[in-house]
């Protein structure tokens, strides 16, 4: 039995299948809940995109840090040498 075969039927949604989800979750949720399911929906995918966004925000902060040599600091500051006008 070879897979590719038996996933070959599983191609993108079409106009009939979108119906036939859209009705079944009319049926499982109600009409009087749907409202709140789409809210609850919209929200989880808001705070998706904000996570997204962060993480990729981290990523390049980081690749940036990777990328940009450091320049090592000394635990004593060198003090200014005197000139002769100072004196």
């Amino acid at each position: 039995m070879n897979i590719p075969h038996i996933l070959a039927g599983f191609g993108p949604l079409g106009t009939p299948e979108l119906l036939i989800i859209a009705v079944l979750v009319l049926v499982l949720f109600g009409a009087k809940k749907l409202p709140t399911f789409a809210r609850s929906l919209g929200k989880s995918m808001g705070e998706f995109k904000k996570a997204r966004e962060e993480f990729e925000h981290e990523l390049t902060k980081a690749s940036d840090e990777v990328e940009r040599p450091t320049i090592p600091q000394t635990a004593e500051k060198r003090q200014p040498v005197a000139s002769s006008q100072d004196i």
